[in-house]
């Protein structure tokens, strides 16, 4: 049995910071990984997006202030600089290495790391029991002992494991997620941009944001459809409704007066839109209003031209699921549960960092800042 004062499971972005603030500490980091922080190697595709310039509890689930106070995105920023990455932000205020690679950051927290921690890769924990000591972590392979536990791992895969402690959680449900709906037809790899969305959750809680949407074969996507992703999964349901604004600057009775001019165009209807939308969702709009296109478009009713403006400005579908491309998950252990240092508070000497706490939040470096902020809070507090 290896012994360790220290044992963090779970080599991503949180259990890696909380390794870098541990001191004096005899730390092994397990990770069923074959290398540190494959998570981060994919985010912010590819460039690592660490945090954003415009930081609040506004952009996650909950209040989470009394964190940000002890470790801020500025603070991230000069704890990397200090570790000799350099960064730029874009007009977003998402902060990207100014590589522009993902690598540059895996790279220096290696470097950081190198020397100080064990590294147990490829290894999934199988158990994790109480001892007078502290605490047994048995893998597939070995038996560990600590006096203090570090869980730093994302989703499910501790769950079970945990639950035999006693340790209490809100089950998982992928967030930042595309969306599957049941009634995405014909539309696959269309793009619309300068949209406005919103998002009806099966409790009637709605949420809207305005920006790109991506059709895929059977749902949508998109950095507007990741976020609004999170008003299902927070509910436990994916179940509900999208409704896309197409043209968000024009009022119903301005698009019903641009529509009513395109009537003299004189051309069948499936060709009206030419110039405005592409085919395909044009189509799509005919398909919702219920209008034959075989007829010309001067033949055009009153009655269906405010169809059209309602239906341009509220194409709607039904949310029936989620798909397996989620970057985080919401639920997890309830800040209720956990101390300011985010220690169990039912149980000694056990912390929590990163995904697998109850914080989530939107697409643009936000949950990475989560990681930075539990992981230095937790490291700090380990000695």
């Amino acid at each position: 049995m290896k012994k360790y004062d220290v044992i963090i499971i779970g080599g991503g972005a949180s259990g890696c910071m909380a390794a870098m603030f541990a001191k004096n500490q005899k730390i092994a980091i397990i990770d069923a990984g074959k290398t540190l922080a494959k998570k981060i190697m994919v985010t912010g595709n590819g460039r690592c997006n660490l945090t954003n310039t415009n930081m609040g509890s506004q952009y996650f689930n909950q209040n989470i202030d009394k964190f940000l106070a002890k470790f801020n995105e500025k603070q991230t920023l000069e704890f990397f600089e200090s570790l000799g990455l350099e960064t730029y932000a874009d007009e977003e205020g998402r902060v990207y290495p100014i590589s522009n690679s993902a690598k540059s950051v895996v790279d220096v927290i290696a470097s950081r790391l190198n020397g100080k921690v064990d590294c147990v890769l490829g290894q999934k924990v199988a158990e994790i029991e109480k001892s007078s000591e502290g605490f047994l972590i048995a893998t597939e392979n070995e038996t560990f002992s600590c006096k203090k536990l570090v869980v730093s791992t994302g989703g499910n895969t501790m769950l079970n494991a945990l639950s035999k402690l006693g340790v209490e959680a809100k089950p998982f449900t992928p967030s930042l997620v595309a969306l599957k709906c049941s009634d995405v037809k014909d539309l696959n790899g269309v793009k619309v941009s300068n949209v406005k969305v919103t998002a009806t959750n099966f409790l009637g809680e709605t949420k809207s944001e305005e920006g790109e949407v991506l059709f895929k074969e059977s749902g949508l996507s998109g950095i507007v459809i990741f976020n609004l992703s999170t008003i299902f999964a927070r509910s436990g349901n994916f179940s509900g409704k999208i409704n896309i604004d197409l043209m968000p600057d024009l009022s119903e009775s301005a698009l019903a007066e641009k529509i009513t001019k395109r009537k003299t165009l004189n051309v069948n209807l499936d060709k009206m839109f030419v110039g405005m939308f592409v085919n395909s969702l044009a189509n799509e709009i005919f398909r919702q209003c219920k209008i034959n296109t075989n007829i010309n478009s001067n033949k055009l009713t009153n009655a269906q031209i405010l169809t059209l403006a309602k239906t341009i400005k509220n194409l709607t579908y039904n949310v029936v699921g989620a798909y397996d491309n989620n970057q985080v998950f919401s639920g997890g252990i309830k800040l209720p549960l956990l101390d300011d240092k985010l220690m169990y508070k039912q149980i000694p000497d056990l912390y929590f960092t990163g995904e697998i706490c109850d914080i989530d939040g939107v697409c643009g470096g936000y949950n990475l800042q989560w990681a930075w902020i539990s992981g230095k809070i937790v490291g700090e507090n380990l000695c």
